[in-house]
């Protein structure tokens, strides 16, 4: 029972990926007003979606954005290396996934920069690579790899607390549970005297408040123009986990003032 509820909470927790992964590579949504996107969207449970939604967004606002503000209110140097161990930490899911993509180059880009960085950098505190000239490169996660295998993304569904993802996406999540993240391989799956499972859930709560902390005047002002929000999430979301899946280097967009007023 015990082993069946901590891979429930690991699979929950590793949704916070999926909310960097429409973010760009230093953690930061970069949003345009424009929507070219004329796919028909698979919001199997729209319904329900939409009471999560707003039960997100309360929790959002009682719990998670006070907390980042007040994350944001440590010194520049504690958040930036804060920010440079999780970004370290994701290397150990990247990588493989590089290599799953054929991406072999950015694969040995990305394990320099985790050696270099892990030792040199004092467990990824200062980004010692970047100085060398290995430069970080995009995030990769199972669910890209799936994506780029010619998999569906199947159904859009809002999670509790964690936000918006796919069939495809949660599935992406399960493989890191079933071997496929290292970290949680070495502190989960295998108590250590070095690691264990606190550390992990903590690197997982700690990614998702840097993430929030990074994107705060993003999201209101994603909230502030938007009509309909739960609508410019999903769009925003879903297109930029397209754009990651195609290695296409470009802004993401959201939907138009238009095509809100025709929603609404």
């Amino acid at each position: 029972m015990k082993r069946l509820f901590s891979i429930i909470i690991i699979i929950v927790f590793s949704q916070f990926q999926y909310l960097n992964a429409i973010a760009d590579s230093d953690g930061e949504i970069e949003v345009s007003s424009k929507e070219n996107n004329n796919k028909e969207v698979k919001d199997c449970f729209e319904s329900v979606n939409r009471g999560i939604f707003a039960f997100n967004q309360g929790l959002d606002k009682i719990i998670f954005k006070p907390l980042s503000k007040g994350y944001r209110k440590l010194p520049q140097p504690v958040r930036s290396g804060t920010s440079n161990v999780l970004s370290n930490l994701g290397n150990v899911v990247t990588i493989p996934n590089n290599i799953l993509q054929g991406q072999i180059k950015d694969a040995g880009i990305n394990s320099f920069r985790l050696i270099v960085n892990s030792t040199l950098g004092i467990a990824g505190i200062f980004d010692v690579a970047s100085y060398y000239g290995l430069k970080k490169r995009d995030k990769e996660d199972y669910g890209q790899t799936f994506g780029t295998w010619g998999v569906g993304e199947g159904c859009y569904f809002v999670l509790p607390v964690l936000g918006p993802t796919t069939v495809r996406d949660s599935v992406g999540s399960l493989v890191n549970v079933l071997g496929g993240d290292a970290w949680y391989n070495v502190t989960v799956a295998n108590d250590t005297q070095y690691f264990n499972e606190a550390d992990y859930y903590l690197s997982r709560v700690t990614s998702g408040i840097d993430f929030r902390a990074k994107n705060l005047e993003s999201f209101n002002s994603l909230e502030k123009t938007s009509i309909d929000l739960y609508a410019s999430i999903r769009s925003l979301y879903l297109q930029d986990r397209q754009r990651k899946i195609k290695n296409i280097d470009e802004e993401t967009e959201t939907m138009s003032d238009d095509d809100w007023e025709e929603i609404d």
